[in-house]
């Protein structure tokens, strides 16, 4: 067996074997070990190496997603659990806002609360990301069949498609002037995913059901967790496939 992923990992963040070995703190013969007979390495080296490559350790390394101290580190990373979306006020959605420093990632279809509901929502956002907050916008596309078909399983049919619009004709004049970057989707969302740094509200869907009626988990990231990489592996995934605005 071999660490296929390690391996594209590590070519596709432009390093060599010496390079990365060098920045883990390893021997290159260690790193060659861990490609071409899939060993897997020490706890420290493992979370250096998913830093380094911007992929999870659990990614990178499967087998280690069971071990005893990665089950610790993503139970820990469950922070709370709202019963709804509305159960998280206004004031919360600001400070998240206003206390990012690197990252803001939002993805939904509509997303309607955030400029309905949150007064001067798109404002701050505009902020954040002229103040060097790297700021990646992700709603649907009116004209997709996946919004089109949420609408019919909410059975608010094309309310959902005005819903989009809507949420565009909002966000359009503040994208350029604030340099933040907005892709439409028509992807299938499991879970509508708002990041702000190391916090990630993650609220997921039910057949039926209106995202706002469905409880939202409170994640902060922790080195060796699952949970925050897994929801925004999903987010990258739809962004690479969406369209810029």
């Amino acid at each position: 067996m071999t660490n296929e992923r390690l391996r594209a990992a590590i070519t596709s963040a432009g390093l060599n074997l010496q390079t990365f070995s060098e920045q883990v703190g390893v021997d290159p013969k260690t790193v060659e070990r861990w490609i071409t007979k899939d060993r897997s390495p020490h706890r420290t080296h493992r979370m250096n190496a998913a830093v380094i490559l911007g992929k999870s350790d659990g990614f990178l390394w499967p087998a280690t997603e069971s071990d005893r101290i990665s089950r610790s580190a993503t139970e820990a990373e469950l922070v709370r659990l709202y019963p709804s979306r509305g159960a998280i006020d206004a004031d919360m959605w600001l400070s998240l806002v206003d206390d990012a420093k690197e990252s803001i990632d939002l993805l939904a279809y509509a997303g309607s609360f955030l400029h309905d509901a949150i007064p001067g929502f798109v404002d701050r956002l505009s902020a954040r990301s002229r103040s060097g907050v790297r700021v990646r916008l992700l709603f649907g596309d009116p004209a997709s069949e996946a919004v089109a078909l949420r609408g019919r399983e909410e059975g608010i049919d094309e309310l959902m498609a005005a819903r989009c619009k809507l949420t565009w004709k909002y966000l359009v004049p503040a994208i350029g002037p604030a340099r933040m970057q907005a892709r439409r989707h028509g992807t299938t969302l499991y879970a509508s995913i708002f990041r702000f740094d190391d916090v990630l509200l993650a609220n997921p869907h039910a057949y039926g059901a209106s995202a706002s009626h469905s409880p939202v988990l409170h994640i902060n990231r922790i080195p060796g967790g699952r949970l925050f990489s897994h929801y925004m592996d999903s987010y990258d995934r739809v962004w690479a496939t969406a369209q810029p605005v």
